[in-house]
């Protein structure tokens, strides 16, 4: 066998291997002979026939089996003897033409390729005990969980009926039966009865609560409205709808009562057990957000600490899923560059820049991982379904034009391991609790896996800071 380096540049290598035709002969005969006393034939007793008509027979496909076994052979053996780290798959140039082909399967040449291929590069790690983390520390306050219950009471008003002849206000909830049409046209599920409206809630499509301000019970009204773009039916998605509402009945929010009674209704014994649950609630809230601040600053010194190139073809496989989930929202939502202040160029630029970092940190990750021997266990995957899974039933019980695919989580193997590297690092780091921190610092919690927001550049903010596509539930902010 020979070979030959054909390509050295940077990360990316190529080799022309040749093996020779006696060599394969030699493999494919041994497979022959091995396949002597496993094949039957009409006329041959079982074992006894000739190598020389089984190759007659099968001879081509097991020289296709041997040429196969001997490129994969001949490539681990290179990549071992040279420390290759593949960072993708390898890819291989055989003959293509004929002639080549059949004087090959036919043993009469030698096989002769060339692979191609692109390695992780060698990574040296920093020394984590030089690292500073600050934790930043917020206890639950009273007014925390006064603000919490208030805001529970809130989702939880009663109502009750206007007078008669009462116009419909903002914040009232409003009976209607109303049917739709698109052209004059009825449409499936277009039509409903006694469906409550609260007006301002926008749990309807966009338009259809406002033109209910000023409603009376018995009215009739022609409310027009559009269907978003990324409504979840695509034969109504961006169609303009008319339906004809009726209200049967107005009523307006009555003033909850925070006490006893109002825990009551909703499972608990007391008011004290009320609070008590809130408190713990917002307190595993608040450690949340407080592990998510110093991973995110642990994935920043990383960044900082290890600076070298990462292999290309990772990197254009992370732009791409990236970029085609960014395209898939902003079709969804119908935004455009100009709308968030920058290009379609200058986007691409700044999503190139975070697949790069988000790639290095994987690579980082990876390699404390192999050398800390950091495993996960079925439990600790276990474990990372059921911490996710909410999150699935939130997506799904949003209101239905809202619901996007472009967050889903990554596995849980790979969350599970995350965690145990950024257990690791914690412990290696020196953490600094400033009094600054533990008395200055709130948590300010944001829902449904955002960091910095919902457009187009607080996405890219959130993505930044996600080293392997684990998004922060909720950041501390300084007041």
């Amino acid at each position: 066998m020979q070979v030959t380096e054909t390509l050295s540049q940077g990360l990316k290598h190529e080799f022309q291997i040749n093996v020779p035709a006696a060599d394969l002969d030699a493999k494919a005969g041994a497979r022959l002979v091995d396949l002597k006393d496993k094949v039957r034939l009409n006329g041959f007793r079982p074992g006894k026939v000739p190598v020389s008509h089984l190759k007659k027979v099968y001879g081509r496909s097991v020289m296709a089996e041997t040429i196969d076994q001997t490129i994969r052979d001949t490539n681990a053996q290179l990549f071992t003897e040279r420390g290759f780290r593949l960072a993708a798959e390898p890819k291989i140039t055989m003959p293509t033409e004929e002639k080549e082909v059949d004087e090959l399967l036919a043993g009469k040449s030698d096989l002769t390729y060339t692979v191609a291929i692109e390695v992780v590069p060698a990574i040296q790690l920093a020394d984590f005990k030089s690292f500073n983390v600050e934790k930043p520390v917020a206890d639950v306050t009273d007014a925390d969980v006064d603000e919490a219950i208030k805001r529970i009471a809130e989702q939880n008003r009663n109502y009750a009926p206007k007078g008669e002849g009462a116009k419909a206000e903002s914040g009232d909830r409003v009976t209607v039966n109303f049917k739709g049409t698109i052209d004059g046209t009825p449409f499936e599920g277009g039509t409903g009865e006694n469906i409550q409206v609260t007006i301002g809630s926008n749990t309807f499509i966009p338009g259809f609560e406002d033109q209910l301000i000023g409603i009376a019970a018995g009215e009739t009204r022609a409310l027009k409205a559009s269907f978003p773009k990324n409504y979840a039916s695509e034969k109504l998605a961006g169609q303009p709808a008319e339906f004809e509402t009726t209200a049967t009945l107005v009523e307006t929010p009555q003033a909850v009562e925070i006490d006893d009674a109002f825990a009551k209704t909703l499972g608990l014994e007391s008011l004290d057990k009320l609070k008590q649950a809130a408190r713990e609630r917002l307190a595993a809230e608040y450690a949340g957000a407080t592990r998510q601040r110093v991973k995110r600053a642990l994935l920043d010194r990383l960044d900082e600490t290890h600076k070298f190139e990462a292999p290309p073809s990772l990197v254009d496989e992370e732009f791409s899923l990236m970029w085609n989930s960014i395209k898939a929202e902003m079709d969804s939502s119908g935004k455009t560059f100009a709308d968030e202040n920058t290009t379609e160029d200058a986007a691409k630029e700044e999503y190139r820049t975070i697949a790069d970092r988000r790639v290095r940190l994987g690579l980082v990750l990876s390699e404390i991982g192999e050398k800390n021997k950091i495993t996960v266990t079925e439990d600790e995957v276990g474990r990372a379904v059921i911490e996710r899974w909410p999150s699935f039933v939130h997506r799904f019980s949003k209101t239905r034009w809202s619901i996007s695919s472009s967050n889903w989580p990554a596995s849980p193997r790979r969350r599970s391991r995350a965690r145990s590297f950024t257990r690791t690092m914690r412990k290696r780091a020196r953490p600094d609790r400033s009094q600054a921190d533990r008395t200055g610092a709130r948590p300010t919690l944001t829902p449904t896996l955002t960091i910095c927001g919902n457009d187009l550049r607080q996405k890219r903010c959130r993505a930044g800071y996600s080293g392997l596509r684990i998004s922060a539930q909720a950041v501390h902010q300084r007041p």
